[in-house]
């Protein structure tokens, strides 16, 4: 029996981006079981039926949920997507108090529940949310971190692939640093297969530019807020990365994903949570990866690094 026949998968939040998740994470079949929380008890129990419908066509996974915190019992991975809404316009830094003052409720409740889970943090500000979220819980922070900039990295590759003519899988790039707007592009560690993106030269285009480079690079920063604007919520890609990042877990991966944990000595940083290459297997986060950073990208980094670090001591966090 495979890790993922055996795993539970909570789901803390029924709204747009926590039914999303539900949702992909059912088609990708990355749990044994899926459970959905939610305080609205009409709410999450509609959406449970409706997912529950379709289990015939998503292979051996099943749905379970409701308002009774209970159903996360024995969860091997906790996502929390509960919190108030990004609306047009602001940041996801405005959110930070509302957010943070959620979390002080749930998270005793969640680790009674379930101690021996991985925690991941979708809700937005994620960085700031996983500082509040390992404090709150008192778990090491190996095992309480957020999506970080696994989405932003998706949006990157894409935008790559789309310029390059090649296919995403073969764009290796990442977006490091604050989910939000101090991220920025590790251009220096970027590839098109096994090729430096400053050195890839195609047959049918033209090379990328560094001005290309970094007009992409903030196309991805600015992705979310156009999103919002046209739909009201960005949902279906955070849905999938989120089941990506539970998979690493569930399946004891080892992956290198962007996730965001309390950082310790990192490039001189420690007591914030910044999105940099982690190892992510069974344990949660169980390396950091010291990426070689141009001067350039060090500058970025302790300035996304300084800007969380003013928004924690506005909250009490820092």
């Amino acid at each position: 029996m495979s890790n993922s026949e055996r795993s539970k998968l909570s789901i803390v939040g029924a709204g747009a981006v926590g039914t999303s998740l539900a949702y992909a994470a059912l088609i990708r079949e990355s749990a044994r079981e899926i459970a959905l929380y939610d305080i609205q008890k009409a709410k999450v129990d509609a959406e449970v039926l409706d997912l529950a419908h379709g289990t015939q066509f998503t292979g051996s996974s099943r749905i379970i949920g409701g308002d009774d915190l209970d159903v996360v019992t024995g969860s091997d991975v906790v996502i929390i997507t509960a919190g108030a809404k990004q609306h047009p316009g602001q940041s996801r830094l405005d959110l930070a108090a509302v957010n943070v003052g959620i979390l002080r409720g749930l998270m005793p409740g969640l680790v009674e529940r379930a101690p021996d889970a991985v925690y991941i943090l979708v809700t937005n500000p994620c960085d700031i949310l996983a500082v509040a979220a390992q404090k709150f819980s008192g778990l090491p922070s190996a095992r309480v971190f957020a999506s970080g900039t696994v989405l932003d990295s998706s949006r990157l590759r894409w935008l790559l692939a789309e310029r390059t003519g090649v296919s995403t899988s073969s764009v290796h790039a990442m977006i490091v640093g604050e989910h939000g707007d101090s991220e920025f592009a590790l251009w220096s560690q970027a590839r098109i297969g096994p090729v430096p993106i400053q050195s890839w030269r195609p047959v049918d285009r033209a090379p990328v530019s560094a001005d290309e480079l970094d007009s992409i690079a903030e196309d991805v920063k600015t992705a979310a807020y156009r999103v919002i604007e046209g739909k009201g919520a960005t949902n279906y890609a955070i849905g999938l990365s989120g089941a990506r990042i539970a998979e690493a877990v569930l399946r004891d991966e080892g992956a290198i994903l962007p996730v965001s944990s309390v950082l310790d000595g990192y490039h001189g940083i420690s007591g914030v949570a910044l999105a940099v290459p982690s190892i992510v297997d069974a344990s949660g986060v169980s390396a950091l990866i010291d990426v070689p950073f141009s001067e350039q990208e060090e500058r970025q980094l302790q300035d996304s690094a300084r800007t969380l670090h003013e928004e924690l001591a506005k909250l009490g966090l820092g």
